[in-house]
């Protein structure tokens, strides 16, 4: 055999044996990511019940200035909802579907053009002089072994911005 076909062979079986495997990893991620606060949660939770406010704190805010952001619904709390559209962050929409002031904001999160959805939250537990703020995200990444490669990375990739923005709510909140 030619060297160049067993080359092109190989490529071709590992190619199968990749997309074979992503069927059997977990279609399911979870990312979770925790910081303590020296504030009340009565302080934080306006950061985050607020639509408007994300933009102070929200690193994909931070890192697409120009990103258009519409606003719809309440103005905060549950059914507060937006949708950006951004040329480095993707194209979304966030609604909250919960929220317990001044503990707990849920939401659920869209990227239409990659046909992904996930929910979240945002969790504020009280501890005498600091409240312990947890931001959890979780999706299903669907039937594509591709997607279930990402949703394998996906705490990689947005554990970092989830702890970025919890560093820069704790930031505001302490001022």
């Amino acid at each position: 055999m030619r060297p160049m076909k067993k080359i092109l062979l190989g490529f071709a079986s590992l190619i199968v044996i990749l997309t074979l495997a992503g069927f059997f990893l977990p279609r399911h991620y979870a990312i979770a990511r925790s910081i303590e606060i020296s504030a009340p949660p009565e302080k934080i939770y306006p950061y985050i019940e607020d639509p408007r406010e994300w933009a102070k704190w929200a690193v994909w805010n931070q890192r697409d200035l120009e990103m258009e952001i519409t606003y719809a619904g309440a103005e905060k709390g549950e059914g507060a909802r937006w949708s950006w559209k951004s040329r480095s962050q993707g194209d979304g929409g966030m609604v909250f579907v919960k929220a317990e002031a001044p503990r707990l904001i849920e939401y659920k999160l869209s990227f239409p053009e990659f046909n992904m959805t996930s929910d979240g939250k945002l969790e504020l537990i009280s501890s005498g002089a600091t409240t312990k703020v947890t931001w959890t995200n979780e999706g299903d990444a669907g039937a594509s072994p591709l997607a279930r490669y990402s949703a394998l990375l996906m705490d990689v990739i947005v554990g970092p911005d989830l702890e970025a923005g919890l560093k820069n709510i704790k930031a505001l909140a302490e001022k």
